[in-house]
């Protein structure tokens, strides 16, 4: 319940430099990436930094991973522009008390997750759901941030319409602000690749300050960020009641959804690297905690990510109190140097989220999928497609139903083994994937690799009746039941149609290698009294064997 009992249990004195060291160095990237993603999701720079100084704090006291460090994440601030922009009707107060009540609300959904152990929430999309979500958020961040860039108006509900508005605007491009964005984006780049783990973006967004006021880059046309508000935010409750439950619920949801899925995955490999466990039920409280505390200071929705968090570990941190020191150095950012971003170019904070973004289009993953698995491809694609068309907040929602369908699609179509006998032995094995195997003279054997349930039992009926169609004098169909681990009534029923049809056509029916509870529900509707229940526990051998003298076998004699 408390984690923080664990870790300072163990906490050694020497860890106190890394944890200081890891939580400055968390900050300095910090501070440049929350004042993009704030502006990313249509609030005032200052609150991005709220973000990463509250939900940090309230992480550390709740959360289970050491190294895992919670902010503002780019598809959350995205989502939020998408969904928060209507229901604010344009008014920037209201906006800004939405997005904090949607933080809120991420919190009492946590809350409600964690005691109903809905941690099954991770395993809700796919891996190649998720691949195609990412390449879709990723594509529609860069198209957002494409007019910051280019120094135009934009404008645009999704990727296709911003696109659309932004080819009209190329002859409106404003060159310097196209030039000062891309020098950044290509320090980034040289700093990512030959610094890794420094302060880079820090030092880009300091020298884009210096020379933007060296050389009044503002009254030359290049849009700046403006003024910064000093002082911490001011606590507060969310505005309750200020939106129906059907309006604050699926963004609510969504957040949940991303920051759960993204922030496990992300505390998973590094608790793994370190070697202690995490509790990803406990992640729960720990991403609620992160969100109430944002909630109430005057923040938008937060998550743990993979970016920020690598940061954090390649830094040294040890523990969570590496988040607080990062809070500490984000405070004293707040109280004594926001007036120094006042004439921050917004190209180059569009550079920062190029750079924090782009890694999110895995073409390789893609065209691997391509190649190995077209299923996965195009559920890939659906996530890819639906983001990039309806937007994030929808994307991740028809992402999760992609993935629900998915899972379905692929349960309903089992592989069904229709079985031959490997020379010379008393096994099995599908005709279809081994060369050589024997063919059953008369008998028709088949293995459902799969359970057998509503979804499925149609589609195992069909392919046994057509295997029969094909055969010529078959005297006995066998259901081999040992690769089923889980039967419902609608799959029981199939087995009694299954033996009606056959009983029609004068064909025998019986039933091998079933589990005990299969057993017992095959029993409780009426099978037994269809077929030997003698033979449910019986081996496909043992009830083939005994006909093999009377040629139901392959013609081949055995010793």
């Amino acid at each position: 319940m408390f984690p923080p009992f664990t870790w300072l249990g163990e906490y050694q004195g020497s860890w106190l430099r890394h944890d200081a060291i890891a939580g400055v160095t968390l900050a300095a990237y910090a501070i440049p990436v929350s004042l993009a993603y704030a502006g990313l999701a249509g609030l005032p720079p200052q609150v991005g930094i709220y973000g990463y100084m509250l939900g940090g704090i309230g992480y550390a006291l709740l959360g289970s991973s050491r190294q895992l460090a919670v902010g503002p994440t780019s598809a959350i601030s995205l989502m939020m522009a998408g969904a928060l922009g209507t229901l604010a009707g344009g008014d920037p107060i209201r906006y800004a008390q939405i997005a904090g009540l949607a933080a809120c609300a991420v919190a009492v959904l946590c809350l409600i997750a964690w005691v109903f152990k809905l941690s099954i929430l991770v395993r809700l999309i796919s891996d190649s759901i998720l691949v195609g979500f990412k390449a879709g958020a990723g594509l529609t961040i860069i198209m957002s941030q494409l007019p910051s860039l280019l120094g135009v108006t934009g404008g645009g509900h999704n990727f296709f319409d911003r696109a659309i508005r932004i080819s009209g605007q190329l002859g409106d491009i404003h060159l310097l602000a196209l030039a000062i964005g891309v020098v950044a984006i290509l320090l980034l780049l040289l700093g990512e690749r030959l610094l890794p783990g420094r302060p880079v973006g820090l030092t880009v967004v300091a020298l884009s300050i210096l020379i933007a006021t060296l050389f009044g880059l503002p009254s030359m046309g290049v849009a700046v960020t403006g003024k910064v508000p000093e002082g911490l935010p001011a606590f507060q409750l969310p505005g309750f009641g200020m939106l129906e439950f059907q309006e604050l619920f699926p963004i609510a949801a969504g957040c949940l959804l991303l920051a759960y899925i993204e922030g496990v995955s992300a505390a998973r490999g590094f608790a793994a690297r370190h070697g202690y466990s995490l509790d990803v039920r406990q992640e729960f409280l720990g991403l609620g905690a992160a969100n109430l505390a944002v909630a109430f200071g005057s923040g938008y929705p937060v998550a743990g990510g993979l970016s920020q968090s690598a940061v954090n570990d390649t830094a040294g941190a040890r523990t969570p109190l590496a988040l607080v020191f990062c809070s500490m150095a984000l405070a004293l950012c707040l109280l004594f140097f926001t007036g120094v971003l006042t004439n921050l170019p917004k190209a180059v904070l569009a550079g920062v989220v190029f750079i924090a973004v782009y890694k999110l289009v895995d073409v390789r993953a893609l065209l691997r999928m391509w190649r190995v698995s077209r299923i996965d491809f195009y559920a890939a694609a659906i996530a890819l497609v639906s983001v990039l068309l309806l937007g994030i907040l929808q994307g991740v929602l028809l992402a999760a139903l992609a993935s629900i369908f998915l899972l379905l699609g692929r349960a309903s179509r089992p592989n069904i083994a229709f079985l031959g006998r490997l020379p010379g032995t008393g096994r099995y094995s599908d005709s279809a994937r081994h060369e050589g195997v024997e063919p059953l003279v008369g008998v028709i054997a088949f293995r459902p690799e799969a359970s057998l349930l509503y979804i499925n039992a149609e589609t195992i009926l069909e392919t046994v009746l057509n295997a029969l169609q094909k055969s010529h004098d078959v005297r006995l169909v066998v259901c081999d039941l040992s690769a089923s681990p889980y039967i419902d009534l609608a799959g029981a029923r199939m087995l009694h149609d299954l033996h009606d049809e056959l009983a029609s056509r004068h064909v025998a029916f019986c039933i091998v290698g079933a589990h005990a509870q299969l057993r017992d529900l095959l029993r409780a509707e009426g099978l037994a009294e269809k077929t030997d229940s003698g033979e449910w526990l019986r081996t496909l051998d043992s009830v083939l064997g005994e006909g093999r003298d009377g040629g139901l076998m392959s013609g081949k004699s055995d010793p």
